[in-house]
């Protein structure tokens, strides 16, 4: 599990047909009944096997493996890929992190692309983390012999110059920063000891050092000398759509060689990559890795019933169909609960202070009120086809500072949402509807990413519950590109429905939880706390990163979960089962599912023909 110190957003989890009907309610008797019956009838038909930690046997390389992805990548750019979920997951096949995190061990592996040793002055308070880089690293081209050693260089220049220059807008950029105990902030620094090693420097002893400096990179020799010439500008003109993919260097898994607009992409393995088995065979074992470009969910299950996908995840009104034929032709895999969820938030920041939603989203008691609205049961039953459980905690189980008895007290009541909207002013009149305190009809945007057609079902429940007291919920369904813009640029939304990535660290998210985060997303970069509750929850993150005790870090991160939980700015909905088919053409020996490392099938090979 490889893992910058940020979190990102996630246009999508578990997706379901739907698209714009309106969702019956069902009685709880209803519920519970199909709840079991989903339950017994599904999970004893698919295969359990979460990773325990088994290592990998030795397989075979050749075979095509073919895939597909929801959309174009905008680009071929590491900078670009930031903001871009398909330009990343171009990228990410093309580069490497620096270590990689056992979850199962719970530990930072010490075979990668760099081995690692942490140093702290307790007198100073200062850390350092050195690493060093194998020396069998190197940029290469397809169909070249050339190959370029990847040096300390390239992360010197990647963290300095892009990460670390604002102008470049990345969002590892505030994750440079710690706060002092006097209330100022000083860089995390790196200097490059020689080729293949280098160090970070902590002005402050760092609770999880190596969370905060474990990157990935791009090529130095590229991207150096176009910033030289053309400055920032020129490095977000590299490698456009246009290029030649054959001119892409690669440190990772695969190189890409070709990329046609609209139709697919096709990967080769990469020969040179570092990861090998035990007989000295680079991973992964498929030759090539075709990429269908199919952005209809509905294409996509049709590809994989006629054979043209290796695997799916298939959507809950899929589950049925999918299990009942598998015959000898695949095998479907089942995971736990996800340990992340998607959410429900609202726009808290004052550009908008004249409308009237901002009045009503930044009072604690509408918030939580909201989230009394909110039927996860409903939710569950209808569109998670009861194989799912409601989020009630912040931190996952998998967080050492998880605590089971820290949850949400704002749980589904009508009766509840009315004392609590009744003591901030909100009035339901004989017509029915809901009014606030200056006498404005309570009506407000829901947005949900059009892709995501179980998201706009999950709306609906909202919206219907909401109806129930009065308030007018309009589900607005929008390009998951427009709602990153909305969010992180020009502010002009209501309320949305989203996920971040699985915090596993309670330090993941400098870039979310922090109020001068570029995704603290009911108000991203305060130059002060708005609130004084955001002012404590920046403190106590602060003082958790920085807190290597476990007994005295574990009660700065209780009040931490705690304040969340109780000022309800995300209210997390569901945790849904996840399931995973994957044709039987493949060995499964190393194939492994589970709900934090997802589907594993770097390892996986082509059954003898």
């Amino acid at each position: 599990m490889k893992k910058m110190y940020m979190v990102f957003l996630v246009p999508f989890i578990l997706i379901a047909a739907g698209c714009g009907r309106k969702v019956p309610e069902m009685t709880l008797e209803e519920i519970e009944s199909v709840r079991n019956a989903g339950h017994s009838g599904i999970l004893s038909k698919t295969k359990s096997k979460p990773w325990r930690g088994e290592s990998f046997v030795p397989g075979k390389t050749g075979g095509t493996w073919y895939s597909s992805m929801t959309g174009d990548p905008k680009s071929f750019n590491m900078l670009i890929a930031e903001r871009d979920a398909e330009t990343a997951g171009v990228m990410d096949m093309l580069t490497d992190y620096l270590i990689d995190y056992d979850y199962v061990k719970k530990y930072w592996k010490p075979e990668a692309a760099a081995s690692y040793e942490v140093k702290s002055d307790e007198q100073k308070g200062t850390l350092d983390v050195m690493y060093t880089l194998r020396n069998n690293l190197y940029w290469t081209y397809y169909g070249s012999d050339k190959k370029i050693p990847v040096t300390s260089d390239d992360v010197v220049f990647w963290y300095d110059e892009i990460y670390g220059d604002p102008e470049c807008q990345s969002s590892a950029y505030n994750s440079q920063f710690v706060s002092m105990p006097d209330g100022s902030e000083k860089r995390i620094t790196i200097e490059k000891i020689d080729a293949r090693t280098f160090v970070f420097h902590f002005p402050r002893i760092d609770a999880d050092p190596l969370l905060a400096t474990n990157m990935a990179f791009g090529p130095a020799f590229v991207y150096a000398a176009a910033k030289r010439k053309g400055g920032v500008k020129a490095v977000r003109e590299l490698f456009s759509i246009a290029a030649d993919p054959k001119t892409i260097p690669s440190c990772g898994k695969w190189y890409l060689i070709e990329y046609t607009p609209g139709q697919r992409l096709v990967f080769r393995r990469n020969p040179y990559y570092w990861d090998r088995d035990t007989n000295g065979t680079s991973i992964p074992y498929p030759a090539e890795d075709i990429v269908q470009i199919v952005g209809d969910t509905n294409t996509q299950y049709l590809l994989f019933r006629q054979g043209k996908l290796e695997a799916y995840s298939p959507r809950p009104e899929e589950l049925d169909d999918v299990v009942a034929k598998q015959e000898n032709d695949y095998t479907v895999y089942n995971a736990s609960g996800s340990l992340g969820a998607p959410f429900w938030s609202f726009n808290q920041n004052p550009r908008n202070k004249d409308k009237a939603y901002y009045r009503w989203f930044t009072t604690k008691e509408f918030r939580q009120a909201m989230s009394c609205l909110l039927n996860r049961e409903r939710i569950i039953t209808q569109t998670y086809r009861s194989l799912g459980q409601p989020k009630y905690t912040l931190f996952p189980e998998g967080n050492p500072y998880y605590n089971e008895n820290i949850i949400l007290q704002y749980r589904y009541s009508h009766a509840q949402a009315r004392n609590l909207l009744s003591a901030a002013g909100f009035t339901k009149k004989t017509d029915g509807l809901l009014y606030d305190t200056t006498g404005t009809k309570v009506e407000f945007d829901l947005t949900v990413p059009s892709a995501n057609t179980m998201w706009n079902d999950i709306a609906q429940i909202i919206a219907d519950d909401c109806a129930q007291e009065g308030i007018k919920v309009n589900v607005r369904q929008t390009d998951f590109q427009k709602v990153v813009e909305q969010l992180t640029s020009t502010y002009d939304w209501q309320s949305v429905i989203l996920a971040f990535g699985i915090s596993l660290f309670p330090s993941l998210g400098s870039n979310v939880w922090p109020s001068t985060g570029n995704l603290h997303l009911w108000y991203p970069l305060q130059k002060k706390p708005a609130t004084e509750w955001e002012a404590r929850v920046d403190y106590l993150y602060n003082e958790g990163c920085h807190t290597i005790d476990h007994v005295k870090a574990k009660a700065i991160w209780d009040e931490y979960q705690t304040i969340l939980l109780e000022q309800c700015p995300v209210i997390y909905l569901v945790r849904g089962r996840a399931f995973y088919a994957l044709r039987n053409r493949w060995d499964q020996t190393n194939v492994y599912f589970d709900n934090i490392g997802g589907a594993q099938t770097d390892h996986v090979w082509l059954r003898q023909q």
